[in-house]
């Protein structure tokens, strides 16, 4: 039975799409042999097609009956592959001033963030937002009902989901099972890999690597129940950070702070405080009606702000002190002795 469960915030109105924080991932965890293409932690443009191309459309997940919906396993290439560039001979090979980095061997196709910056719309009103997405470490994993080998299971301690590598074959059915489609084939090894919420960082107190380092404080780290916690005043009490398509039936504990966007422009370049410039009904089929409603929420503590009140909500929100973001997982990890196995 699950005793607690740890969970993430992220807050999209402070996510400047420096990948800071998949940079940090990349550096500790998927440096090994197989992993090259992966990438546990990304931040596409939205509207986008994201990473794999199209996931959204690849399936997964649950029904509103709680079966299993029908989903495929991403091709590599919808993945993007780890390209090789040049490197030595622009900068090794005297050569700075007349060669730039190119792509060695054959043109890719997809990258993790090939359609970065886009967006969507018409102008005046076109519009985009970064939407940084980790394994949502959910409290029903498709991915774990999909796997014939009970290769993949949750802790009990903390709710995060892992894969025993020792009982994966390989077969790949989380990859198809799993409607947000965070898991990678490590090919060289056989095995499924996926985000572990930093696990030997949290054992000892210390928050993810890719919240610690985040430079825009966009990150929130906690129990769900810890009402101490800003994740369970931004989660439970004032329901202002919301799941990632909830209608996938895996119940997700990774929430979303939606983006607040100016007004629309009229045709006659005029703002129109009745709309905004993201479409209410793309935000909906993001985060559901929930997802407006936190919005409402938002702009009515910001307007208190405005009037000289305070709010807990948004001084939550403005993080001045970083070390209340996390849940007392604030340690040094500079502190700690860590062993490699």
């Amino acid at each position: 039975m699950l005793q607690r469960q740890l969970a993430m915030v992220m807050d999209l109105n402070k996510c400047v799409g420096c990948h800071t924080c998949s940079l940090a991932c990349k550096q500790l965890w998927t440096g090994d042999e197989g992993r090259e293409h992966m990438w546990w932690n990304t931040v596409n443009t939205m509207p986008g097609r994201g990473t794999p191309r199209d996931w959204e459309g690849l399936g997964g997940g649950f029904d509103a009956q709680g079966q299993a919906r029908a989903g495929r396993i991403p091709r590599r290439g919808e993945f993007g592959e780890a390209w090789e560039f040049n490197h030595r001979e622009v900068f090794f090979g005297g050569r700075g001033r007349d060669v730039q980095l190119r792509v060695q061997g054959e043109a890719p196709q997809w990258g993790p963030n090939w359609d970065e910056d886009q967006g969507g719309g018409e102008y005046p009103n076109s519009f985009y937002f970064y939407l940084p997405r980790i394994c949502n470490h959910c409290t029903h994993p498709a991915c774990l009902e999909a796997c014939p080998r009970r290769a993949i299971f949750k802790r009990q301690e903390d709710g995060i989901v892992l894969v025993d590598e020792d009982r994966c074959k390989g077969y790949r059915f989380c990859m198809e099972a799993c409607p947000y489609k965070k898991i990678y084939f490590n090919a060289e090894r056989g095995v499924a890999n996926k985000c572990i919420l930093c696990l030997p960082r949290v054992e000892k107190g210390v928050a993810t690597a890719c919240a610690r380092q985040c430079p825009g404080r966009v990150r929130f780290f906690g129990f769900r129940d810890d009402e101490g916690s800003a994740v369970y005043r931004l989660v439970e009490r004032w329901k202002v950070a919301v799941p990632l398509h909830p209608e996938y039936g895996t119940g997700p504990n990774v929430f979303y702070i939606p983006p607040l966007a100016p007004a629309a422009l009229n045709e006659r370049g005029e703002f129109d405080p009745r709309r905004s410039r993201i479409p209410e009904d793309y935000l909906r089929s993001l985060f559901g009606q929930a997802g407006l409603d936190a919005l409402a929420t938002l702009a009515a503590e910001m307007k208190k702000t405005r009037a000289g009140e305070s709010s807990e909500l948004i001084e939550t929100l403005v993080s001045i002190d970083w070390s209340d973001m996390f849940g007392g997982f604030d340690r040094d990890p500079s502190t700690i002795r860590w062993v490699k196995s």
